[in-house]
């Protein structure tokens, strides 16, 4: 996987956790706050829609992700 698959994958699994843990309709609930996590990983992604900057982008390619596919 290079490093735009693993912000989906990792955003949209952070969503969905954050979602169960804060949704009081959710067997897992525990907090309302836990959505302010969502909220987060929102304005994050639609920065990086609007700057191109992702933090985990950039934390992922010093763990070494490739940036694209190799062929």
């Amino acid at each position: 996987m290079v490093i735009l698959d693993w912000v989906h994958t990792l955003a949209g699994l952070f969503i969905l956790l954050s979602l169960s843990l804060g949704v009081e309709a959710s067997p897992i609930f525990h907090s309302k706050y836990w959505l302010l996590f969502t909220a987060f990983v929102g304005l994050n992604l639609f920065q990086f829609g609007i700057s191109k900057f992702c933090p985990l982008a950039h934390i992922l390619k010093r763990l070494g992700v490739p940036e694209t596919r190799s062929h």
